[in-house]
């Protein structure tokens, strides 16, 4: 019980330092994103030990998220990696002192070629602080382990007001769904951020047939197609209904002589669809939930493609 106590208490501590920084939360905050939003460089991310860890991850989640960054080890920047800033970045530093050695004597030549400062900080009368064009204040009550010194609450709150940053960048860039898509292609959140149009079939590959076309064309249509199905269409495309290979099935075992019958005695009218430019994780939602195997796929109310079961197992993502 003692250790769940301390669990609690570890979280409380961390999670209170987070809730009252953003009470104190105030323009500098939009001015530190505008300076990293309009550079036309890259956001330089610099911090030593723990800070600089959540500084790699700050710069990672910066740059997946349309706002190219780098991370700077300020000790091997002192021997020739400050040739990776140029005239056109920003620098992000981290320190919780801001005192930092190794960070505090980047600043004079940070200085001397011009380019801007944005620094998290836990001592607002720190030299880093003082240096900054803005800094954030991420002062803290206590650290979260027993001798009060183990950076814990700092980096998290470091963390936390890191993703405020990146998210308040997104934001000003207007960074959508489909950008993150394009910076995560792989993976399981690429797999998530796949569009029906991704993965649908189209074109020559569509199962076709016209109203009036006799069933025994219709059959011809669905095995040559493979996909085990026909969609019926009028010559503008406009969907009118849908002949499953179950269908076909049914209407044999009913003993039906419906060889010669039009396909529009036979399908099944207002067929389940879904646009192209929903995710494809919606298609399996709505297959699971039909019991389907395969959704017509529209544009202004016309056929654009087909997506079926086995399309989505190809992307693995189920």
């Amino acid at each position: 019980m003692q250790m769940i106590d301390t669990g609690k208490e570890v979280l409380e501590i961390e999670a209170n330092s987070i809730l009252q920084s953003s009470k104190k939360l105030d323009s500098h905050f939009e001015n530190a994103v505008k300076i990293l939003g309009e550079t036309k460089g890259r956001i330089v991310v610099t911090g030593m030990g723990k800070s600089g860890l959540i500084g790699k991850k700050i710069s990672a989640t910066m740059t997946s998220t349309g706002s190219p960054s780098i991370y700077l080890h300020p000790s091997e920047a002192m021997h020739g990696d400050l040739g990776i800033i140029n005239s056109q970045d920003a620098i992000l530093a981290l320190s919780t002192s801001g005192e930092t050695a190794e960070v505090v004597r980047l600043l004079t030549f940070i200085k001397r070629i011009g380019v801007k400062i944005v620094s998290l900080v836990g001592n607002v009368d720190s030299t880093l602080a003082k240096e900054s064009d803005v800094f954030l204040n991420c002062e803290i009550e206590k650290e979260a382990c027993p001798i009060g010194m183990v950076p814990t609450a700092s980096t998290t709150l470091m963390l936390a007001m890191g993703d405020a940053i990146s998210v308040g960048l997104m934001r000003m860039k207007n960074f959508s769904e489909d950008d993150f898509h394009n910076f995560h292609p792989g993976g399981n959140i690429g797999k998530k951020l796949l569009k029906v149009k991704d993965c649908m079939r189209k074109g020559d590959e569509l199962p076709i047939s016209a109203p009036d076309t006799v069933m025994r064309d219709v059959i011809k249509t669905i095995d040559g197609k493979k996909l085990g199905v026909a969609i019926i269409t009028d010559k503008n495309l406009n969907v009118l209904g849908i002949i499953t290979d179950g269908d076909l099935r049914r209407a044999f075992l009913k003993g039906d002589n419906f060889l010669e019958s039009e396909a529009s005695e036979f399908m099944t009218a207002d067929p389940f669809t879904i646009g192209e430019d929903r995710f494809a994780v919606e298609a399996l939602k709505v297959m699971e939930e039909k019991k389907i195997t395969s959704l017509i796929v529209t544009k202004d109310k016309k056929l654009n493609g087909f997506i079926h079961l086995h399309d989505l197992w190809r992307t693995e993502m189920i």
